[in-house]
């Protein structure tokens, strides 16, 4: 839905937009393989399940609330920005807003961790302090993970092996080895979704000393990236013969021509459709595992 300039979107609606449910997927699709590799194993249980998928969504909730106050403080967003209006750039929320509804977000995503601990023990009271903390250091504090260029290690870990792990563990308390593979399929397409991100800022993010691995190495090197990530998510699946997901393995190459054509704010359509093959892949994934043999 769009707004027409110099209108003021109603105030949910502003809201809506701060939290950016397109990016939601991330945060939901790892729960999804986790559950569906336990429901493979046996060991699925609901309750935890959906208390996991909660806390995952506010944290992204939380993390994107954070990344909209920081990049504004940090000029990264500005009147030149491509990708869609930020809340705080055009002045629809201001920081301190933005820093309460963080607030708000992360503190309720700390109390399902409470849950979870409760059911899972002090593993799961690790990964949740580690990802709220991260959550933040995104892109604020001394250190932004985003502008050391260290965004896609963070998404990897905490998105991939992080989630997926942690899911699995709240239901079973075990982390069998299978884990890794899918840790590793569900979180290089999380990444490859920052990594259109990065690429499509580059020259902005620049100007600001946001230190992205795009900056750094280029838009050549970021495409690779790109296209390397989004196909190894495919390896695992096809080794350890869950046919579903190999089915989209068309859609991302696809992708991976349109990464090579497209430039500037003629990538927006292809963070959306990453989202979205992120989205499928799980989804498939899930029901592969799930489905009996």
């Amino acid at each position: 839905m769009s707004t027409a300039p110099g209108v003021t979107p109603p105030r949910l609606l502003i809201w809506w937009r701060a939290i950016r449910p397109a990016t939601l997927w991330a945060g939901a699709a790892p729960v999804m393989v986790g559950t569906g590799l336990a429901q493979r194993h046996g060991v699925s249980q609901a309750l935890p399940a959906l208390v996991a998928l909660l806390g995952a969504l506010l944290i992204q909730v939380g993390c994107n609330l954070v990344n909209d106050y920081s990049d504004f403080i940090s000029g990264a967003d500005d009147g030149e920005r491509l990708g869609p209006a930020r809340a705080a750039q055009k002045g629809w929320l201001s920081v301190e807003e933005l820093k309460r509804g963080a607030l708000v977000s992360l503190g309720l995503a700390g109390l399902t961790g409470v849950y979870l601990t409760y059911v899972a023990g002090w593993p799961i009271l690790v990964l949740g302090l580690l990802s709220l903390l991260c959550a933040v250091a995104y892109t604020a504090g001394p250190f932004p993970l985003a502008y050391l260029g260290l965004g896609d290690v963070f998404v990897l870990l905490f998105f991939g092996f992080g989630a997926v792990g942690g899911t699995y563990y709240v239901q079973a308390q075990r982390l069998p080895l299978e884990l890794l593979g899918w840790g590793w399929s569900v979180g290089v397409l999380a990444t490859a979704i920052l990594v259109v991100n990065n690429l499509r800022d580059r020259v902005g993010d620049a100007l600001v000393n946001k230190r992205t691995l795009a900056v750094r190495f280029g838009a050549t090197a970021t495409r690779l990236q790109y296209s390397a990530l989004t196909l190894s998510a495919f390896i695992w699946p096809a080794l350890c013969g869950a046919w579903l997901p190999l089915a989209l393995t068309p859609v991302a190459l696809l992708l991976c021509v349109q990464v090579w054509r497209l430039d500037g704010g003629a990538l927006n359509p292809l963070l959306g459709r990453t989202a979205l093959l992120e989205l499928a892949f799980c989804l498939l994934s899930a029901g592969a595992l799930a489905w009996p043999r």
